[in-house]
C-alpha cells in the first residue's frame, strides 16, 4: 500500500512538474534586447554572452528555451521570451541600450518613371550593375520576367551575401541574395518556407526599384506598356521579413543585421515600426547601423493620412517617402436601367451586363442580428445571402468588398466620401461613385421596381492635376523631432504597375481567384522603391558618397510641388517630387556623418553612456549644451523647420555647411522666398568654391511672429547658373 502511494505521488509530482514547465513559458512573450555596436563583443561569442545574460534574469532552466535569435553581424542584441518583470531586469543590465516587445508591423500598401522625367534612355553609369538594393518585404517571385538575369555577369566582388536555396527557390545573377526570417518559428498553411513571395507585395516593390524591362506588361490589358524598374541593371538582395500575419520587429532587425554585413548599397523598407523612441524602433535602429556602414535606408511614411502627425519612419538618418499621383487614372462606368451612366473610381478587370441591383440597407442579415442600419454599409456578415446573391449591391460609404463577396454578390457600387485620387482593385466588379453621382444612382434604385445596372471594364484616363500627394499618404509634422522635416520628399505611389506573385490574388482576398504576373496597386509602399531606385542611381555615379550626401542630392533637386493642390504643403510632400536625373548631379550637398547624428541624439536626451554602447566608441560624448542644445536646428539637414508656440516671437538661427560636388570653380548666390510676416536672412549670401570637395558654411536666421496662420513656408536656393540647390523653409505653430 505504501509503495502504491509512493508511485502515485511520484507520478503526480512528475505531471505537476511538467505542467509547471509548460506554464513557465505561458506568460512570456518575445522581447528584443538591443545592445548597440557589435565591436564590443566578438561575434562568435555573442550567443554565449546572450545566453549568460538570459540565465541571470530567467534562470538556467528556462533560458535555453527562451533565446530565439542572436544579432551579431552588424550590431549586437538578441530576441528572447521574457516575462514583463524579466524584461525590466534585462533593461537595467549593464551594456543594454533598450528592451522592447517584438511587435508585428504592417506593410504600406509602368509609366511612373516616364512621368517624373526619368525615361529608360537616360545617362547610365557603367557601375549601375555593381549597385545592390536590399529589399525587406514579403519575398520575391524569382521566375518573373522582371528578374531575368540575361546579360548580367556574376555578382560584384564586394558581395558577401548568400541565397537560401530550397526545393522551390534559387537565385540568379539578378537576384544575388535571398533569405527569410521567422523568429517565432510559426508558419501559416499558405506560407512558403523560403524567400518565395506568396503575397505579391515584395515582388512588386523589388521590380519597381530594379526590375528588368518587360514589354506588353499589364493587368488583364489595363496599364499596358513596358514595365521596368528605375535601375534595371542593379542587383537585388531579398530579405523576407513579412508573412501573412505581418512583419515581426525581431525579423526586421535580423534582416538589417544581414543586409549590412552582406554589402548592400541601399536598403528599401516599405513598412513601418511604431515606437517613437529611436532605440526601441526596429527600423530606426537598423537604419542607424546601416548609416554607420555607408548605406542609406529608404522608407515609406505610411498610409494613415490625411490627418497631421501620422507618419512613421521619421529618423533623420533615413529617407522618408510620401506617395504622389502620376498622370494616369482608372475609371469604371456604371450604366443604370434608366440609361443614365456615371464614372466611378476603381480597377475592374471584368464587366457585368444588366444585373439586378439591390440596396444593402434593404438586405440585412436579420438571423445574425443585423438590421438595415448595418447592412447599408455592407459590413462583413451583415448582408442576407439569399437577397444579394448574383446581384450588384449598392452600399453607403467605402468598403473593400469583403461583405458583398462573402454574401455571393456579383458586383459592388458604393458612394459616400469622395473617392480621392486612387483606383483600388476590389474582389468583384466595382464602381466607386462620388457623393453627387451616388445620390442620383440611389434615387433610381429606390424608386424603381426592378432596378438593373451594368459595370464596365475599367478605362484609363489622364490625370491632369498630377502630381499631388494622395490622401492616404501620412502627413507631418515630425511627431518625435518637430524641427526635422518629414516627409523628406514624395515619389509616385498611385496606380503603379509592377510584377506580382502569380499565386496571390490581385485584390488580396482569398475568395478572389484572379491572378496575374503584373498588378496595379497603390500606397507609400510603392513610392518607397521609387526613391530607393533614385538613390541607387545617384550611388552608381558616386559610390563613395555618404547616405546623407545621397539623401541631400535627392531632396535639394526635388521638383517643387503645388501647395494650392496640397494644402498640407511640405508636411505632405517634403522637399517635393523626386527628380533622379538632377539628383545625380546636385552641385552642392549637405553632408553628415555619425558624429553629427550623435550630437543630434544628445540633444534628444540620450546620454553619453548609452550612445557609447550604441556606437561601441568610448570617445562618443555629448557636447556642452549651446544656444540650440545641440538638437535638430544644427543638424546639417537640407531643410529648415521652426516649430513655434502660438504668438511666439521667433528669432531662430540655423547653421549649415555645403560641400561642392559640381563645377570645380563656382560661385553660388542665395535666392530667398520668404513667407509674408517673416524676415529671413542668409549670411553670407554668396559662397565661392575653388575645388571639388571644398566646404563652406553659412547661417539662416528666421525672425517674426506667426499671427493666425498655423503654417507658412518659403525656400532657399543656392544658384550658380548651372546648379540650383533648393531647401524648403517651414515655420509652424505647435498645437
Amino acid at each position: 500500500m505504501a509503495l502504491s502511494w509512493f508511485i502515485f505521488l511520484s507520478l503526480f509530482t512528475i505531471l505537476l512538474t511538467g505542467q509547471c514547465s509548460d506554464a513557465q513559458y505561458d506568460n512570456r512573450k518575445a522581447y528584443i534586447v538591443y545592445m548597440g555596436d557589435k565591436e564590443q563583443i566578438e561575434p562568435s561569442t555573442s550567443p554565449h554572452l546572450h545566453m549568460s545574460m538570459l540565465q541571470k534574469v530567467a534562470g538556467s532552466n528556462v533560458a535555453p528555451g527562451s533565446l530565439l535569435r542572436s544579432y551579431r553581424r552588424s550590431f549586437s542584441g538578441f530576441v528572447a521570451r521574457l516575462t514583463e518583470k524579466e524584461a525590466q531586469q534585462m533593461a537595467a543590465t549593464e551594456g543594454v541600450v533598450s528592451v522592447f516587445p517584438d511587435e508585428k508591423q504592417k506593410l504600406h500598401t509602368t509609366r511612373s518613371w516616364d512621368f517624373i522625367g526619368f525615361p529608360q534612355q537616360v545617362k547610365r553609369s557603367p557601375l549601375e550593375s555593381d549597385v545592390v538594393i536590399g529589399v525587406l518585404d514579403t519575398g520575391i517571385w524569382p521566375e518573373s520576367h522582371s528578374f531575368d538575369d540575361k546579360g548580367f555577369g556574376p555578382p560584384p566582388a564586394k558581395w558577401k551575401g548568400s541565397c537560401q536555396v530550397s526545393a522551390n527557390f534559387t537565385c540568379n545573377n539578378k537576384i544575388i541574395g535571398a533569405k527569410y526570417y521567422r523568429s517565432d518559428g510559426s508558419f501559416e498553411e499558405d506560407d512558403f518556407k523560403s524567400p518565395r513571395d506568396a503575397d505579391g507585395h515584395g515582388t512588386h516593390t523589388a521590380s519597381t526599384a530594379a526590375g528588368a524591362l518587360v514589354g506588353d506588361a499589364s493587368l488583364f490589358g489595363l496599364g499596358s506598356g513596358t514595365a521596368r524598374g528605375g535601375v534595371p541593371s542593379a542587383r537585388i538582395a531579398v530579405y523576407k521579413v513579412c508573412w501573412s500575419d505581418g512583419c515581426n520587429d525581431a525579423d526586421i532587425l535580423a534582416a538589417f543585421d544581414d543586409a549590412i554585413a552582406d554589402g548592400v548599397d541601399i536598403i528599401s523598407v516599405s513598412l513601418s515600426s511604431g515606437s517613437e523612441d529611436y532605440f526601441k524602433n526596429s527600423i530606426a535602429i537598423g537604419s542607424f547601423h546601416a548609416m554607420r556602414y555607408g548605406i542609406l535606408t529608404s522608407t515609406s511614411v505610411g498610409n494613415r493620412g490625411p490627418e497631421p502627425e501620422t507618419l512613421s519612419n521619421f529618423s533623420p538618418w533615413s529617407l522618408s517617402v510620401a506617395a504622389s499621383t502620376i498622370d494616369r487614372d482608372f475609371f469604371t462606368k456604371l450604366q443604370l436601367g434608366n440609361n443614365k451612366s456615371y464614372e466611378g473610381f476603381s480597377i475592374t478587370t471584368i464587366g457585368l451586363k444588366d444585373f439586378p441591383i439591390i440596396y444593402g440597407g434593404d438586405a440585412p442579415n436579420t438571423t445574425s442580428g443585423f438590421d438595415g442600419s448595418d447592412s447599408r454599409y455592407c459590413f462583413s456578415d451583415s448582408l442576407d445571402k439569399n437577397k444579394v446573391k448574383g446581384k450588384i449591391v449598392f452600399c453607403d460609404g467605402f468598403t473593400f468588398g469583403r461583405g458583398p463577396i462573402l454574401a455571393g454578390a456579383a458586383g459592388l457600387v458604393m458612394f459616400g466620401r469622395d473617392p480621392g485620387e486612387v483606383s483600388e482593385i476590389f474582389p468583384l466588379p466595382t464602381s466607386y461613385l462620388t457623393t453627387e453621382d451616388g445620390t442620383k444612382a440611389y434615387i433610381y434604385i429606390n424608386s424603381t421596381r426592378s432596378p438593373i445596372g451594368s459595370i464596365s471594364k475599367s478605362n484609363e484616363a489622364t490625370n491632369k492635376l498630377a502630381p499631388l500627394v494622395v490622401s492616404f499618404s501620412s502627413r507631418g509634422p515630425n511627431p518625435v523631432t518637430p524641427n526635422i522635416l518629414k516627409p523628406d520628399l514624395a515619389a509616385p505611389g498611385a496606380n503603379i504597375l509592377a510584377a506580382w506573385s502569380p499565386v496571390a490574388s490581385i485584390s488580396g482576398f482569398v475568395a478572389d481567384k484572379r491572378v496575374s504576373a503584373y498588378n496595379i496597386i497603390s500606397g507609400t509602399s510603392m513610392s518607397c522603391p521609387h526613391a530607393s531606385a533614385a538613390a541607387a542611381y545617384v550611388k552608381s555615379f558616386h559610390p563613395t558618397w555618404s547616405p546623407a550626401a545621397v539623401k541631400s542630392s535627392l531632396m535639394t533637386t526635388a521638383t517643387p510641388m503645388n501647395a494650392n493642390l496640397n494644402p498640407d504643403a511640405e508636411f505632405a510632400y517634403g522637399a517635393g517630387q523626386i527628380n533622379p536625373l538632377k539628383a545625380a548631379f546636385p552641385g552642392l550637398v549637405y553632408d553628415a556623418v555619425e558624429a553629427n547624428y550623435i550630437n543630434f541624439l544628445c540633444g534628444q536626451g540620450y546620454t553619453t553612456k548609452l550612445l557609447q554602447i550604441v556606437t561601441g566608441n568610448n570617445n562618443s560624448s555629448c557636447p556642452e549644451k549651446g544656444p540650440n542644445d545641440g538638437t535638430a536646428p544644427d543638424l546639417n539637414y537640407p531643410a529648415f523647420v521652426v516649430a513655434a508656440s502660438p504668438a511666439q516671437s521667433i528669432n531662430h538661427v540655423f547653421n549649415r555647411t555645403v560641400t561642392n560636388v559640381g563645377s570645380q570653380t563656382s560661385t553660388y548666390k542665395a535666392k530667398l522666398v520668404a513667407p509674408p510676416g517673416l524676415k529671413i536672412t542668409v549670411n553670407p549670401s554668396v559662397l565661392s568654391f575653388t575645388s571639388i570637395g571644398e566646404s563652406q558654411s553659412y547661417s539662416v536666421t528666421v525672425q517674426g511672429i506667426l499671427d493666425k496662420k498655423i503654417m507658412v513656408s518659403g525656400s532657399l536656393v543656392w544658384d550658380d547658373c548651372t546648379y540650383q540647390v533648393r531647401s524648403p523653409i517651414v515655420v509652424y505653430v505647435l498645437t
